[in-house]
């Protein structure tokens, strides 16, 4: 599977689909009874674990097999994070939604203390696949978890300091509050920024395909490519008047929309 155009389809579809499953995932719980979320979060902890031995497997070898198991294991360690977090089970201390006429001081205290946990969690997972594959000859578990990490807390800051389209259709009803703490409003100079590094990590990682050797790396940084590509897309996504959400409202369960507890400022 050394084809480019294979490469860039499979990450394309690896990210679609592993967003699709675990919004489905959340809606169903949303839809069943109260501990329904506790279920989805303790019945994915393969996906933890196997990611956790995916990463280990992969790092003694760049190989085209090394670079993709690590790969999926980084998808699979970040998956299950996300299915807590969207879950409500590894969230933050602060469930309550933040006052309409809260100043910026208390918004970014309480927004902070929405998501603390998830934060920790994704930083002790971060830490962890660096430790993992430092001085090893396969860096793609740590670069895929690092590329996702990095792209997260970059969307994360555009959605709390303000942006024009904010989509809340997928908020779980745990995490409904979270919506009180986004802000709609003109984009601030952090996402033309944002754009700007994504852009320019992208093409970092494709002129590092562009200039490898072997097949191992050149897989390896165009997966990269292509997930920083689609990180760089969901940022435009905050201004393009585009539904994006129709890419996976098809496959979810009807749910009525989380409606957001602060009035767009």
């Amino acid at each position: 599977m050394t084809n480019p155009w294979i490469i860039a389809l499979s990450a394309i579809f690896l990210w679609w689909a592993s967003t699709g499953l675990i919004l489905w995932r959340v809606r169903k719980a949303d839809l069943g009874g109260p501990d329904d979320h506790l279920w989805s979060v303790l019945l994915g902890l393969p996906l933890l674990v196997g990611g956790a031995i995916g990463a280990h497997a992969s790092v003694s070898q760049l190989t085209v097999g090394g670079v993709y198991g690590g790969f999926l294991a980084a998808l699979a360690f970040w998956g299950w994070i996300e299915l807590a977090f969207l879950s409500g089970i590894v969230t933050g201390p602060q469930r309550m939604p933040c006052p309409p006429e809260a100043r910026m001081p208390e918004r970014l205290w309480r927004a902070v203390g929405a998501i603390l946990w998830h934060e920790f969690a994704l930083i002790a997972g971060l830490l962890a696949l660096t430790h993992l594959t430092l001085n090893a000859p396969n860096p793609f578990a740590a670069l895929t978890f690092a590329t996702l990490f990095f792209a997260r807390v970059s969307a994360k800051l555009n959605l709390f300091l303000g942006a024009p389209r904010i989509n809340i259709e997928f908020l779980p009803r745990p995490l409904a509050h979270l919506a009180s703490h986004f802000r709609k409003a003109p984009m601030t100079a952090l996402l033309p920024l944002s754009v700007a590094a994504l852009a320019l990590a992208t093409g970092w990682w494709a002129a590092q395909a562009a200039h490898a050797t072997e097949d191992a790396p050149f897989i390896g940084y165009l997966l990269l490519a292509v997930l920083t590509a689609l990180a760089l897309i969901e940022h435009l996504f905050m201004v393009l008047p585009i539904p994006d959400q129709k890419l996976w409202r098809w496959m979810l369960p009807e749910a009525a929309t989380v409606q957001p507890t602060k009035q767009d400022t």
